[in-house]
């Protein structure tokens, strides 16, 4: 068996159970080559059912992103933002508006 991680390899007495077990098991038949040669990827085997569950990855995207920027202040008046309470950053931003803005 190969791609499988074990203690130790299997013995001759172990696989033969396990194969036993495969050939027995109706309701899961171990694939024949032909089989194999011709499966597909699920997205290409059912696109539309593929399409129905795809969720996007991360946080939505909005319309008009916040940019990121790097800004030496004075530590005092990072202080006094801080003291104002836990959402300093977004009455830092108020500020810069109100003052970009006259």
């Amino acid at each position: 068996m190969t791609g499988t991680k074990h203690t130790h390899p299997l013995s001759d007495e172990e696989e033969a159970v396990i194969q036993r077990g495969i050939a027995t098991d109706a309701d899961n038949p171990e694939l024949t080559d032909e089989q194999m040669a011709q499966a597909k990827p699920f997205a290409e085997a059912f696109p539309d059912l593929m399409a129905s569950i795809k969720r996007a990855r991360g946080r939505p995207k909005v319309e008009s992103p916040k940019e990121a920027v790097t800004l030496r202040l004075d530590p005092a008046t990072v202080e006094r933002f801080k003291a104002s309470g836990k959402d300093w950053r977004s009455r830092m931003a108020e500020a810069l508006e109100k003052a970009a803005n006259g």
